[in-house]
């Protein structure tokens, strides 16, 4: 056994840890993006998008709001197909369009979701590392704290960036363009309506984030002790990672549904040209979605968020402890030669 001054330095640095949790969002996004493109074509097909209209599009990482383009049949989303069903899709897309198009439209999003994740992940850990100094090892709001401190970060960081790819996606703008499109609308509404619609998605990410690792420790702990492993193997790791997922996602399901209600309001207001409407306070969309579907509106596509989020909680965790142990054993291993 190493000693415990030792013990610090076994543990996987910070670029060790950048490059665990990149490998697993690459992975993640591998896995769960072909999901995605099935449900948006399977729902272009039953609901053809207009121009202007919005969809959100996701790679197991982050969501994304997109905003259809002209009515030509070139956008990866508007490609005629007849599918009878998930399972059709899949493997009609294959055989007529070639493997590739089950990852269309993901390195536009990989381009943000991978520092985005990166950043997550590794300021969790070191949060986790701080606050243990502070609150003693074993404190259970550990968790709660450093997961949702790293996603507040993240989602502020990320907001205005999103706001900017949108706009630059769906105008073809040059970054000169961009600018003077950026500067107008501050110096018209200020620098916060760089940040238009970052409650809701902060109403949705900090409550799942501090849920999320506060059931994912619990679980891991748990199932280390059961089967008397000393640190989380793979199976551990996904198991608690989706199940851990599936719980935040059920319970932060009305705010997702209210975050996608706003963002996609906001695009098409912006792209439609329709005003505005006043109420577009968290609490006011949500109040109008319960008096016009019930309660039940409020979890409105529960069961594809689930299928597309227990599977991204599961492999991005399970990837990244994997890569930590992977760092940890090297750096033990480095320390250990004479």
């Amino acid at each position: 056994m190493a000693e415990m001054s030792d013990g610090n330095l076994e543990k996987p640095t910070i670029i060790q840890q950048a490059i665990a949790s990149c490998c697993g969002a690459i992975i993640t996004s591998l896995f769960v993006t072909p999901l995605d493109v099935i449900k948006t074509r399977l729902q272009a097909q039953s609901n053809p998008f207009p121009k202007g209209k919005c969809f959100v599009y996701s790679n197991g990482l982050m969501d994304h709001i997109c905003v259809c383009e002209n009515g030509n049949s070139k956008a990866w989303y508007r490609k005629p197909g007849h599918f009878k069903g998930t399972l059709d899709a899949f493997v009609k897309i294959i055989k007529i369009e070639g493997i590739k198009s089950l990852w269309s439209g993901l390195p536009p999003t990989l381009i943000m979701a991978l520092p985005t994740t990166i950043v997550y992940f590794t300021c969790y850990d070191q949060l986790c590392e701080a606050l243990k100094f502070r609150l003693g090892k074993d404190d259970e709001h550990i968790p709660v704290l450093a997961g949702s401190l790293s996603r507040f970060g993240s989602v502020t960081v990320v907001s205005p960036l999103e706001l900017i790819r949108t706009r630059m996606q769906y105008r073809k703008l040059s970054y000169k363009q961009l600018y003077l499109c950026v500067s107008t609308k501050v110096a018209a509404d200020g620098w916060f309506s760089l940040w238009r619609g970052w409650s809701s998605t902060v109403l949705r990410d900090v409550p799942f984030s501090a849920m999320y690792w506060y059931n994912y420790e619990r679980f891991k702990k748990m199932m280390c002790k059961e089967v008397g492993a000393r640190e989380p193997t793979f199976f551990i790791a996904f198991t608690s990672g989706a199940a851990s997922g599936s719980i935040a996602a059920v319970i932060t399901q009305p705010f997702d549904v209210v975050k996608t209600h706003r963002q996609t309001e906001l695009w098409e207001s912006e792209t439609l040209k329709i005003p505005q409407r006043d109420c577009t306070s968290t609490w006011a969309v949500m109040r109008k979605i319960v008096a016009r579907n019930g309660i039940t509106g409020l979890f409105a596509g529960i069961i594809p968020r689930l299928f597309k989020v227990a599977p991204a909680c599961a492999i991005m965790i399970s990837t990244y402890e994997y890569g930590k142990s992977f760092f940890s054993h090297l750096n033990e291993k480095m320390i250990q030669r004479p």
